[in-house]
């Protein structure tokens, strides 16, 4: 009140009250004199008040009965006008609180004054509560008089007053109560002793209570009283008063002050006493009364319930159990009992609305209905009231949808307009207002048996419905709703069922046959003829005007969808319905997901939402069929509807584990109807349970493990559907949540949680057993998407991943492959540092994999590739990875030893690591045998490559394995199928690629491989030698790889049996191991430095050397010391060479062995292949000529022998062969003559035991020089001279010929080596005791004999100079052992071979020049002065015969042979004039040797004379005859030359005779000479100017015979 404290509030109140006394001073001047002084005496007072008084305000309150008084007496006037002066004046003066209680009682009498005068009533109640509210000094007696005096102004005739004053008591009655409330916060600290109130009913039983809380409660006391009917206590002068009214005002006391009852024992005990039995008294008239039963003549009109006090009773019945019912636990089972009651069915319909009305306020309190459960239906013996409510409450809304018995209209009419008692809830108004008598059926919903009509109808279905029916179904729904919440919190399944069965009916278009509805709950329904599936509901009508509720139109989903379905928005609220019960309420949905989620499932489908990525649906065009039909309405509420669908399902992450499971399971099974319905069409499949489960899952990731296993399990039975649509949902669903689950972040992470990720990663490893391209294609991009996204952190899941990659066959298809092999490279080349060591023997597998993959050829080499890939990143990591891989095996061995299992590995027991690069050698091997060349060849180069370039990293011992396993093992399968491959040609490669000739056929293909793997294993023995060899079975090894080369060099193909030959050689070529420790040498194959044995090892391009670990220091220190590193057994070393040349000679021997018939394809072996096999011998020489022997030297002259006479096809002689007329010999020539050079140099410096072997090397080559007049046969085999063959002359297409070689080159190179030989070993032993000289003589026999009858001119000249220095050599050889008969043999056949020559039986060809004949005369010659030289000097030393042969010979020769025929004589002018001149100088220089020391050669030169005179005097003859006959014509030229030969021969004798000695000369010999003279003279007459001018020489000696005859002449001798 600091308002009316202040000073100028008081001066304010100070002159308003002088004011108002002068006021009333004037207008009470006439009429009211006592008035008009006291107001004067008040104004006085007023002012010594102000005047006297700092507390201006509390000296007013103390003598307020004075200052009040002017006032009170200006109320007696009774005068309009003064009164209301006086009123407001008092008024002012309460409002500053400047009242005493005396003052106030004055006041309140002068008000009860004015009421029993009804002046100014309003006036009245305005005074009176001011004075009540401003201040509390009125009390007792006073507060009562004016509480009386209100009530008394209720009840007057005028309107406006009753209402004001009705009011007011109101007001007056919570005043009086705020005052008690106030007084108890004041006194609150004060802790009293509550005295216990008596059980009487006496008023005075107060004294204990304070002054507010004393009048509060006798007000509270009348009140009832009056209530009652009763007189009150303290209230008095009350003179009229209505129950309602007074029922009113103990609902507001009751309902405001609840606190005062429940704190105060004097009130509580008011409550019971009075307040309940007034209630139960009141409602007797109600309880009695029967509707129908009453006769209009009831005696007593209070008997029949009356609306307003009934309704105030329930009203405060609400309030007493709402606010007391801790109080009157006992009463209020009274109360609910009677509540219960007014709903009965022949109770008026007013009471039963206002019951309801009552009951809902009570039912929406939990914590009452939880107190009514617990103090009765829980108790024993009590009624069951909660049990009661919710009966009659069914009860009660059942019978509102009863059609009522038509007759009695006016009473639904009635009811519904009395409803004045406040707001009836919803439901009860839907069904008063929808239920006409006897209307027909109409489309509606069923509610647990009821009717609920969709459209709604007013009794005389005339005006319009009063509100939307919407409201009322969302009511209805919100409802079931509930209750389908409750029984499942309650555990109901049964009843929540049949709540969730109505929902999802109400879904549903009519009709609509969905067997889970059906069958899962047809026993919790009541079966009504109106039941959803029932024919009889009426399908809405087009006219009716619900039509427009008809939002869409769409296929029933079912395997044969017959026609559409429609559905309508209440449709369509029911949905929304469901969808807010599954997610509010879907932790105690358990099984009844089933029905929600089947319900939803087909809404979805007619509405034609279809599911998008992450599994949300949205709105998608229907596929086959009419397609759906749509309203705008509905087409704006879809994306919502999708929406709240997937909330629905994003909020399963806050159920718990068991309902999740229930979500799931019931998605499960309803796939797999859908998976049922879409078994044997290729119709549109319903996806929905699919995408939820996917939804559902992503959702869920923090607890995937609980759910996991049920969901994939299932996904990946989708996956397996014959429809393509259902299974790639199923593929989508289960690769997104593979995705989603590697990439959630977990608690703990993956990284630490291994089984998690590995049971992630588990379903798509199962995907692999699926066959459907289409469902594998979807997994491999999952995989890729896994790899790009997670390849650093797989870890563990490796294994499964790399599976997947691996478990794609051959059959699959291209694009599977592609992607798949896309994966692989991706790992390949961006992962292997990331994954556990131990994986990458798997990566190694899946790559040899793809490599065997056939669908296409360029995965397979591009697979290749990887794995070269693949080992290279093994060199580089190799430390690290050996050891992880050490430390895994030792882990695993411990596992092993415990468990008492054996470890099983492949290649147990080679170290881990090495196993990894045994794998990967193994897996290559594989791919060196796959049936495509190209890839064959790929693998092969790679394998090789690896074991050259990363093969030092093996382990010593792990070589054996290599070996065995890995190298022999693939040369036994490339042999095998090389030897069976087809040999059917190959038309071209595939598409139109044309396939070289040279690889037409498999078997040529095959034979490609054979090389290759033949070659790189050689190069492996000879790179790795100093490795291998310590291993202990190196010479095992090397008879295996020895029979290898052996089977292919025999191998009937050209390219494999050379390239056999050329690893033969490169293993021949491997130097034993390095003695000094400075010169590792290496071939140039591989450019990696071999070390000694191990040591530090750079790998090509690597800069760091990689040092073996296991090396231990001591083993290092040992070869890394001076010492030479392990020296192999010399003996061992030999037993391999004497291998490989064992191996050399079956090779040798059987390849060149002719073949027993020859048709078109039999196989004669290249030149270049001999060629190399002859190249083999003189390195493979070196190694074994210590021990090479007789036996050695045959088996390879016979190997020689047999090369040589191979023929070649005449095709290929072009290219092998050089012109015929080129003496050049082929390489195969030469290599052979190499050979047999090698052999006697070796034997040169040998030994003196090998000498012996000179006369075979002799025979060998001899052997060749007699090719070069007689070809060597092959065998059966016609060949044809190359002279016949010549290349241009042949056809190029026609069949292959066989052509012999061209030997001469080869022969007379030969026997140049044999001369070169000869001359270097005339003197050895073994050359003369095995008749050397004779061999060679008698075979140069053959061309001299031949002469120009030989194959090439070329050969008889070289046999003539050949035998001219063999002679030259061995004839003093042959003198000197001449005594040992070892030569005797050999003059006859010397004397035969010169007869032979010189007197050929072969006629000159045509065309030969004369210089070419002096040419060969000039060589005749040579062979005489031969024997001139050589021979005749030394005849003593010759046998007779010889020189009696040879004399013979010369005498043949030195006459010029008699032509017989004219024509002869014209080819005779070739005849030998220098020869025969030789011949004749021969004998004549033998006639006349001066030195005869032997009568022998006496013997010569006498047989040569006589010889030579003869034969001169036959040619004479002969001349002297063919000049006479000849006449005019000149003689042949030869004839001329030899008479002129004759002549000078003659003339040459004559001198020689002279100069010999006379002794010497036999007179015979003189006598033949003279005899020649008349002969001579006949000559005279030829007409030759040359015989003239030679005669003329020969006559002119004969002067020395002109002496005058002696006195004695006898005989002619002197």
């Amino acid at each position: 009140m600091s308002g009316t404290n202040s000073p100028e509030a008081v001066k304010k109140l100070l002159e308003n009250m002088q004011s108002d006394l002068r006021a009333l001073s004037l207008e009470c001047k006439k009429k009211f004199p006592p008035v008009k002084e006291a107001a004067e005496s008040g104004i006085i007072k007023v002012k010594t008040i102000a005047a006297r008084n700092t507390e201006i305000l509390a000296a007013l309150k103390e003598n307020s009965s004075e200052v009040v008084q002017p006032f009170l007496m200006g109320c007696g006037t009774k005068e309009p006008k003064i009164t209301q002066l006086c009123l407001a004046a008092i008024q002012r003066l309460m409002s500053h609180e400047v009242v005493s209680e005396t003052a106030a009682g004055n006041i309140i009498n002068m008000l009860w004054q004015l009421m029993e005068n009804s002046l100014e009533e309003l006036k009245l109640l305005q005074t009176v509560l001011v004075l009540l509210t401003t201040n509390t000094v009125v009390h007792d007696e006073a507060l009562s008089k004016a509480i009386v005096l209100c009530f008394r102004l209720h009840f007057t005739k005028d309107n406006i007053t009753n209402n004001t004053a009705a009011a007011t008591v109101r007001q007056v009655v919570t005043v009086v109560f705020e005052r008690m409330v106030a007084e108890d916060e004041r006194h609150r600290d004060i802790i009293e002793q509550p005295v216990l109130v008596q059980g009487n009913s006496n008023r005075r039983c107060v004294s204990t209570l304070k002054p507010c809380a004393k009048d509060a409660y006798m007000l509270f006391q009348d009140l009832c009283q009056l209530v009652n009917a009763d007189a009150p206590y303290w209230l008095v002068g009350m003179t009229e008063m209505t129950r309602t009214f007074g029922l009113e005002l103990l609902e507001s006391v009751l309902n405001d002050f609840p606190q005062v009852f429940l704190q105060h024992q004097e009130f509580s005990f008011l409550l019971k006493e009075r307040v309940c039995p007034l209630v139960i008294k009141l409602f007797s008239p109600n309880i009695k009364f029967r509707q129908g039963s009453s006769s209009s003549s009831s005696p007593a009109p209070v008997e029949k319930p009356y609306f307003p006090i009934c309704m105030r009773l329930l009203r405060v019945v609400s309030v007493l159990i709402k606010q007391f019912y801790s109080l009157l636990v006992t009463e209020c089972e009274i109360f609910l009992s009677l509540l219960v009651k007014f709903l009965d069915a022949d109770k008026p319909q007013w009471l039963r609305a206002v019951a309801v009305e009552s009951i809902h306020r009570l039912c929406v309190q939990p914590q009452l209905l939880r107190s009514f459960c617990q103090s009765y239906d829980m108790k024993q013996h009590s009624t069951k009231v909660f049990r009661d409510i919710v009966n009659a409450l069914g009860s009660f809304i059942q019978s509102l949808f009863l059609v009522p018995p038509t007759g009695n209209p006016a009473t639904t009419n009635q009811a519904g307009n009395n409803n004045s008692g406040g707001p009836v809830s919803t439901p009860a108004n839907s069904g008063m207002l929808g239920i006409g008598g006897g209307v027909t059926l109409l489309p509606a919903f069923e509610y647990r048996g009821t009717w609920i009509p969709i459209l709604t109808i007013t009794v005389q279905g005339s005006a319009k419905a009063t509100y939307t029916d919407e409201a009322a179904t969302e009511n209805i729904l919100k409802a079931e709703l509930t209750m389908a919440a409750l029984c499942g919190r309650l555990g109901l399944v049964t009843s929540r069922d049949a709540f969730i069965t109505a929902i999802c009916k109400g879904s549903l278009p009519p009709h609509y046959a969905l067997t889970v509805l059906n069958t899962t709950t047809a026993a919790t329904l009541s079966n009504k003829s109106y039941s959803i599936q029932g024919q009889s509901v009426m399908m809405i009508s087009p006219s009716s005007e619900s039509h427009q509720q008809v939002v869409a139109v769409g296929q029933p989903l079912a395997v044969q969808p017959q026609g559409t379905v429609m559905l309508t928005s209440k449709n369509i609220q029911c949905m929304r319905t469901l969808l807010n019960l599954a997610h509010c309420h879907g932790a105690v949905l358990g099984t009844s997901w089933q029905l929600v989620l089947a319900t939803l499932q087909h809404l979805v489908w007619i509405l034609g939402l279809k599911p998008s990525s992450g599994g949300a649906l949205k709105p998608g065009r229907a596929v086959e069929g009419p397609s759906t039909v749509l309203t705008t309405a509905v087409m704006t509420d879809l994306p919502v509807i999708s929406n709240i669908l997937s909330r629905l399902f994003e909020s399963s992450q806050y159920l718990d584990d068991v309902s999740l499971h229930h979500l799931i399971n019931a998605l499960c099974s309803l796939s797999l109807e859908a998976m049922d319905m879409a078994y044997g069409n290729n119709k549109e499949p319903s996806l929905f349970a699919v995408a939820k489960l996917l939804e559902t899952g992503l959702v869920n990731m923090h607890r995937i493990e609980i759910l996991w296993r049920p969901l994939t399990g299932h996904l990946l039975e989708v996956c397996q559907h014959p429809n393509s649509r259902m299974r790639e949902w199923g593929a989508e669903a289960l690769t997104s949540l593979i995705k989603a689950g590697l990439t959630f972040s977990h608690d703990p992470p993956l990284s630490q949680n291994q089984r998690l990720q590995l049971l992630l990663l588990n379903p798509l490893k199962e995907m692999s057993s699926i066959n459907h391209p289409d469902i594998r294609l979807k997994q491999l991009e999952c995989v890729l998407q896994i790899l790009q996204s997670q390849g650093d952190s797989l870890g563990p899941g490796w294994p499964l991943v790399l599976g997947v990659m691996g478990a794609i066959r051959n059959d699959q298809g291209e694009s599977l492959i592609r992607t798949a092999f896309q994966c692989l490279q991706l790992v390949v080349t961006d992962f292997l540092p990331t994954m556990p060591c131990t994986c990458l023997q798997i990566v190694v597998d899946v790559a040899g994999s793809f490599g065997l993959h056939n669908q296409e050829l360029n995965i397979s080499l591009t697979s290749i590739g990887l794995l070269w890939n693949i080992s290279d990143y093994f060199f580089q990591r190799g430390e690290t990875i050996e050891k992880e891989l050490n430390k895994e095996e030792a882990a695993q061995q411990k596992q092993a030893e415990e468990k008492g299992v054996v470890l099983n590995r492949p290649f147990h027991p080679a170290p881990p690591f090495d196993c990894l690069w045994l794998c990967l050698y193994a897996k290559l091997g594989e791919l060196c045998v796959d049936p495509r060349p190209a890839v064959r060849k790929s693998a092969g180069q790679t394998l090789f490559s690896t074991i050259g370039a990363h093969g030092t990293l093996l382990q010593h011992s792990t070589w054996h394995t290599v070996i065995w396993k890995v190298l022999f093992h693939l040369l036994d399968r490339v042999r095998e199928s090389s030897t069976t491959a087809d040999k059917e040609k190959i038309e071209s490669g595939g598409g139109n690629i044309l396939i070289h000739h040279s690889r037409d056929t498999a078997e040529k293909q095959w034979a490609e491989t054979w090389v290759l793997t033949l070659a790189g294993v050689a190069r492996i023995f000879n790179t790795r030698r100093y490795l291998l060899q310590p291993l202990g079975d190196f010479s095992r090894a090397w008879d295996v790889l020895l029979d290898h080369i052996q089977s292919a060099a025999l191998s009937k193909n050209n390219e494999v049996s050379l390239a056999a030959l050329k690893s033969f050689q490169e293993i021949l070529q491997i130097v034993s191991p390095v003695r000094d420790s400075d010169k590792p040498e290496t071939p140039p194959a591989v450019n990696v430095p071999v070390p000694v044995l191990l040591g530090s090892i750079s790998g090509p391009g690597l800069s760091r050397p990689f040092v073996r670990t296991d090396s231990i220091g001591e083993k290092l220190g040992r070869y890394n010391s001076s010492e030479p590193p392990i020296v192999t057994d010399e003996l061992e070393d030999l037993n391999l060479w004497w291998a490989a040349w064992n191996t050399w000679y079956r090779i040798g021997s059987e390849s060149t062995k002719p073949p027993v018939t020859f048709d078109k394809l039999t196989f004669i072996p290249s030149q270049p292949f001999l060629t190399a096999l002859t190249q083999i011998f003189p390195a493979l020489y070196q190694h074994i000529k210590a021990g090479f022997s007789m036996g050695d030297l045959q088996k390879l002259g016979v190997t020689l022998h047999s090369a040589v006479s191979v023929p070649i096809s005449s095709d290929a002689s072009p290219f092998i062969l050089p012109s015929y007329t080129e003496a050049v010999l082929t390489s195969l020539q030469e290599a052979v003559l190499t050979a047999l050079d090698v052999l006697q140099k070796a034997i040169c410096v040998g030994p003196e035991n090998m000498q012996i072997m000179y006369p075979a090397i002799f025979d060998q080559l001899l052997a060749f020089v007699e090719f070069s007049c007689k070809p060597p046969q092959y065998g059966q085999l016609e060949t044809k001279h190359i002279a016949n063959a010549k290349y241009n002359q042949i056809q190029l297409f026609a069949p292959a010929e066989w052509v012999a070689l061209n030997y001469v080159p080869f022969a007379e190179r030969s026997l140049e080596v044999v001369v070169d030989l000869y001359q270097k070993t005339a003197c050895h032993k073994a050359v003369v005791n095995e008749k050397v000289l004779q061999n060679i003589i008698k075979t140069l026999r053959v061309p001299l004999s031949l002469k120009y009858s030989c194959p090439s001119e070329s050969t008889w000249k070289l046999a003539v100079s050949s035998l001219l220095k063999v002679l030259s050599i061995g004839l003093p050889v042959a003198r000197q052992h001449a005594s040992s008969g070892k030569f005797d043999s050999m003059w006859p056949e010397l004397a035969n071979t010169f007869e032979d020559f010189l007197f050929t039986k072969s006629i000159p060809p045509d065309n030969l020049s004369i210089q070419e004949f002096q040419r060969n005369e000039s060589i005749d010659v040579e062979v005489v002065q031969l024997i001139s030289t050589e021979i005749l000097p030394y005849a003593n030393f010759i046998p007779k015969e010889f020189v009696g042969q040879i004399m013979t010979m010369l005498n043949k020769g030195s006459i010029h042979s008699q032509s017989s025929s004219f024509t002869e004589a014209e080819i005779d002018i070739r005849l030998r004039e220098e020869f025969s001149k030789m011949c004749f100088e021969t004998l004549l220089q033998f006639s006349f040797s001066n030195k005869v020391t032997t009568p022998q050669e006496g013997y010569i030169s006498r047989m040569a004379l006589s010889v030579l005179l003869k034969r001169s005097q036959d040619v004479l003859h002969r001349y002297i005859e063919d000049e006479r006959l000849s006449g005019k014509c000149p003689l042949p030229r030869q004839q001329v030359t030899e008479i002129i030969f004759v002549l000078k021969a003659v003339s040459t004798l004559i001198d020689s005779l002279k100069k010999t000695q006379p002794e010497n000369v036999d007179g015979n010999t003189w006598a033949q000479v003279i005899a020649l003279y008349p002969t001579l003279v006949e000559c005279i007459t030829c007409s030759s100017a040359e015989v003239c001018s030679a005669l003329k020489e020969a006559l002119v000696p004969f002067k020395d015979f002109m002496q005058p005859p002696a006195s004695k002449v006898q005989n002619g001798e002197s």
